[in-house]
């Protein structure tokens, strides 16, 4: 071939179009790289649903159990209860003679079928610790000042009854029948020497959480296998290192352990940050578990960590306290109901 001019023209050699062996005809569908990438999804996607299924997962075994907060107590309702709240001022109409964190309410919660009972503990101005909800003694008591401005043997002579009213101060039906019922927690162990505890620690302040580790090391050790003790992240944080055996929660170890969970947990895998602790599971949070709820519970059982499913988004003191509300724990859980009325809840579940 040649151009208008004298000088031949070249022309470039064109190589054949390189086959797409992936679609090549003959090639076995399962083998072409389309199709490679979807199998391996669906593989993965499938072994993810069997490892997290809770239907696949059989048996889950008994029931929940029961945690009563603050034992047998006078109920009250929670909708707008802040911390500062006075909650002795907005009881219910009492419906039994119980009140909170006392030692009779404590043991009727037991006998009400409470697996677990929660109770708050204060240090005193002499080195004691005091089980009593409120930072201040002015609301339930006659008394005025926090906890930590008296000795323990100060608070057994205030009325923890006094101040509570359930018709805004026309009337006050336990005042002057809550003289010296405040207990120490010296006393609640004594009086409970086996039973399952949840020990709150009110306050924000490290060297609470030492003291308290330097005083349940005097404790025997069985007993402290049967306890539990949760609050703010600094406390705690002092009281673990002290006490790395001790089962505690704080919010700080319970975000930790759920953001590590929700990455890896997929696998079937449970990350150390949630091994041997106690988990506070708001209802509204819970279906986003990896294995909700039995392959969860399964799962943190095996690492000796305790599942305590709460009431809506874990606010104020949220719990399952009607026969209504029992309809909404999932089919399967096996952990703790956290409940302000074991009385009535109790039984329930127990027939469930």
């Amino acid at each position: 071939m040649t151009g208008t001019g004298s000088e031949p023209v070249a022309v470039a050699a064109t190589e054949p179009p390189t086959p797409d062996v992936s679609t090549a005809p003959g090639r076995p569908w399962w083998r072409r790289k389309r199709y490679r990438f979807g199998i391996v999804l669906v593989l993965v996607a499938g072994y993810v649903y069997a490892v997290n299924s809770s239907w696949l997962a059989g048996d889950p075994g008994e029931g929940p159990g029961v945690l009563a907060h603050r034992g047998v107590a006078q109920t009250f309702d929670v909708a707008g209860v802040g911390d500062d709240t006075c909650t002795a001022e907005i009881i219910h109409e009492p419906a039994h003679g119980y009140l909170e964190n006392t030692l009779p309410g404590i043991r009727a919660a037991f006998d009400a079928g409470a697996e677990v009972v929660e109770l708050d503990v204060h240090i005193t101005a002499d080195g004691q610790f005091a089980v009593f909800h409120d930072w201040e003694v002015d609301c339930r008591t006659e008394g005025s000042g926090t906890t930590r401005d008296f000795t323990m043997a100060e608070l057994k002579r205030l009325d923890v009854g006094h101040g509570y009213t359930f018709d805004g101060g026309e009337t006050f039906p336990f005042r002057g029948k809550g003289v010296g019922m405040m207990p120490s927690l010296t006393e609640v162990l004594a009086e409970f020497p086996v039973e399952r505890l949840l020990i709150h620690v009110k306050s924000d302040d490290p060297a609470e959480g030492e003291a308290l580790a330097e005083y349940l090391s005097t404790v025997d050790e069985k007993r402290v296998e049967n306890l539990t003790v949760y609050g703010g992240d600094r406390p705690i944080a002092a009281l673990r290192e002290r006490m790395p055996d001790l089962r505690v929660m704080s919010k700080e170890i319970m975000t930790d352990c759920l953001l590590r969970y929700e990455v890896m947990a997929w696998t079937g895998m449970v990350p150390d940050a949630c091994h041997h602790t106690q988990l506070h599971i708001p209802e509204g949070y819970a279906p986003w578990l990896w294995g909700w709820p039995v392959r969860f519970a399964e799962r943190m059982a095996e690492v000796d960590t305790v599942v305590v499913l709460v009431a809506g988004d874990g606010g104020f003191s949220e719990g399952f306290d009607s026969a209504d509300s029992l309809d909404r724990i999932p089919d399967g859980f096996t952990g703790l109901v956290w409940t302000n009325d074991v009385t009535e809840i109790a039984p329930l579940l127990s027939g469930r």
